[in-house]
């Protein structure tokens, strides 16, 4: 059963999930609402009060999954409008202050460690900015092009979803490596401060990505052929493993990777298979949290594993 309805008052709707202040402003809903139902006030911003309820529900429900019969009555434009205004929140403010936290963090390290964690975020940023980049540039003309019976070119959501990349990777490594590898002389409240902004954006990013992928996916698919809807999936994710020391095999299986040696090369060094330099990097990922080749050279780096140096 959904959890919200239109009869709902905005105020109420706040109160239960005071994240949503910050879904609503992407879609233009802001200000003093009084005792306007969620009805009354989507209308009055020209939106589908279905739509924005879905989104809402997203946002506070880990384990809603939308049916077909849900996003035949949405709205598509008003899902695009959500998803362009969160791309000039992720970059011009989330990220901003990301940076500028970073910063704060950082300034006491010794320069050499402190470039490589900016590298790293930096990275980060430009991953980033390029996914959105392809969202705004090929995605949403797209289906904003569907909505008017144009259909243009040879692009199709499949190719979204087969370019669909992961953008939650980079920095769960980022946020593990503030966590648990910079140097002493990081303030603590200033650690605090930048993994607070992390698990935040971290969260946020998350529900975007189900958006993407299990509203506007199978809804641009109803646009492309109606007749033949598919299902929406929702994304799983893999629960937390139990965290444990690496052992000294699987230190040096890290240091071969953040060298930048392959899987084929690593087995050929330690005399070992590449199925057996396989699972070490699985089970370095499980017990460290850390994913990225950038982020577990960091990660070595840190842990004084490997000079600096060494990878230059």
């Amino acid at each position: 059963m959904d959890k919200y309805s239109g009869k709902m008052k905005v105020a109420d709707l706040i109160e239960a999930n005071y994240r949503l202040l910050g879904v609503l402003a992407r879609v233009g809903i802001d200000g003093s609402f009084g005792e306007k139902t969620i009805s009354e006030v989507c209308i009055q911003s020209g939106l589908d009060p279905d739509t924005i309820i879905l989104l809402c529900e997203v946002y506070s429900s880990p384990d809603f999954k939308p049916s077909m019969e849900v996003l035949r009555r949405c709205h598509v434009g008003d899902v695009l409008r959500y998803l362009h205004q969160s791309h000039d929140y992720y970059l011009s403010r989330a990220l901003v202050e990301m940076e500028e936290a970073t910063g704060r963090l950082l300034a006491p390290c010794p320069e050499r460690r402190r470039q490589v964690v900016w590298d790293f975020f930096r990275g980060y940023k430009t991953e980033l900015e390029n996914h959105f980049a392809f969202e705004e540039q090929e995605v949403i003309p797209y289906v904003q092009d569907l909505i008017i019976g144009a259909h243009r070119g040879t692009f199709c959501i499949d190719r979204f979803e087969e370019n669909h990349s992961n953008i939650d990777e980079k920095l769960s490594d980022f946020k593990n490596l503030v966590m648990k590898s910079l140097p002493p002389e990081c303030d603590r409240s200033s650690r605090i401060s930048l993994l607070l902004k992390i698990f935040a954006l971290q969260e946020d990013l998350k529900c975007h990505t189900y958006i993407e992928d299990s509203v506007l996916v199978p809804m641009v698919r109803l646009l492309e052929n109606p007749r033949h809807p598919r299902e929406s999936v929702a994304a799983s994710g893999e629960a937390d493993s139990e965290r444990q020391e690496l052992s000294d095999r699987e230190k040096e299986i890290l240091v071969s990777v953040a060298r930048g040696l392959l899987n084929k090369e690593i087995a050929d060094k330690h005399n070992i298979s590449i199925n057996t330099v396989i699972t070490h990097r699985k089970n370095i990922t499980r017990k460290i949290g850390i994913k990225t080749v950038a982020g577990l050279t960091v990660y070595a780096i840190l842990n004084n594993l490997i000079d600096i140096n060494a990878i230059e």
